[in-house]
């Protein structure tokens, strides 16, 4: 099997985040930043070149095809920040609970796994905090830690 093309790295999240640009995209990265390590109690780590991810996990799809990666993350993304929610993607049930969630966030859309926000001051940070919780709350379920 191959393995994902993006895959953790020893790169530094300081150095990443202070690098963003523009300012304000900086600023909100930081708050992003500071959220992610407040609801998961872990510290960050690069996924690739752009992805900062919190937390690992291991799993085989139906497929056979092996994965590694980040519990939850985020990448401020030049036109707007995407938010890795993988509790919603590996659960059908926890997607279908964040659209009480989603409906009081503020401006937003979604993919797959993703949440997309051009700037933080367009959503309501609390009701993020309860997504990316309950996000973190359904992959600990799911992919017990070891």
């Amino acid at each position: 099997m191959t393995e994902a093309k993006t895959q953790v790295t020893d790169a530094s999240v300081e150095a990443f985040l202070a690098a963003v640009e523009p300012a304000a995209k900086r600023a909100d990265a930081a708050v992003l930043d500071a959220l992610f390590r407040r609801v998961t109690g872990e510290a960050p780590r690069m996924w690739g070149p752009t992805m900062i991810g919190y937390g690992e996990y291991r799993t085989t799809y139906a497929t056979g095809r092996d994965v590694h990666w980040m519990r939850a993350g985020f990448s401020p993304r030049k036109a707007k920040h995407s938010l890795y929610l993988m509790g919603g993607y590996c659960d059908y049930l926890a997607a279908a609970g964040h659209a009480e969630l989603m409906a009081r966030l503020g401006k937003h859309s979604t993919g797959k796994s993703c949440l997309y926000i051009n700037k933080l001051a367009d959503v309501d940070l609390a009701v993020l905090e309860e997504i990316i919780d309950a996000d973190w709350q359904t992959m600990l379920t799911l992919f017990p830690l070891d």
